[in-house]
């Protein structure tokens, strides 16, 4: 569910954010910042878990949000009440930084309306790719993500390259 206002965006997550939810999540995003949306609140009071590709499209998000030009209006992505294994999650894999953490009934400062986006039906290569992309992103925030996620960006970029290579 999305809640859009004048300045700021609201993106509630229920059940588990996976790869499936990825590709999805990170279109809205792409959209989202094209229109010049600079607060990103991210409900995670009923996301029971989140796998590594969601958590890397959320890293990438926020390492964006981050790397903001100077001069630019500032730009926040605000987790609001993940769980305790979410925060566990992001601090394990040196993502947490990234985030404003808070906890919390959800209040919004404006008038907001309810946005449904149409979900997407991506392709497996595009699934692939937002694979691999996220946990590219999780090894070059932190170097001692190397280790974990090596062997799967290398099994998922040949993956790729098997799928894009078909007719």
């Amino acid at each position: 569910m999305v809640l859009a206002g004048k300045h700021f965006v609201c993106i509630k997550i229920t059940g588990r954010a996976n790869f499936n939810l990825s590709v999805d999540f990170k279109r809205l995003v792409i959209e989202l910042r094209q229109k010049g949306y600079a607060y990103y609140l991210i409900e995670l009071s009923e996301c029971v878990l989140m796998d590594s590709t969601f958590l890397g499209v959320l890293a990438g998000l926020g390492l964006k949000v981050n790397q903001s030009e100077a001069g630019a209006p500032l730009q926040v992505v605000e987790l609001r009440n993940p769980n305790a294994r979410l925060t566990e999650l992001l601090e394990n894999l040196g993502v947490l930084h990234l985030f404003k953490v808070t906890q919390g009934p959800l209040s919004t400062p404006e008038a907001v309306q309810v946005c449904a986006p149409e979900p997407g039906h991506p392709s497996r290569a595009e699934l692939t790719r937002a694979c691999l992309e996220a946990h590219q992103t999780l090894m070059e925030i932190n170097p001692e993500n190397v280790a974990r996620f090596k062997e799967v960006a290398k099994f998922l970029a040949e993956d790729l390259q098997k799928l894009e290579k078909k007719p």
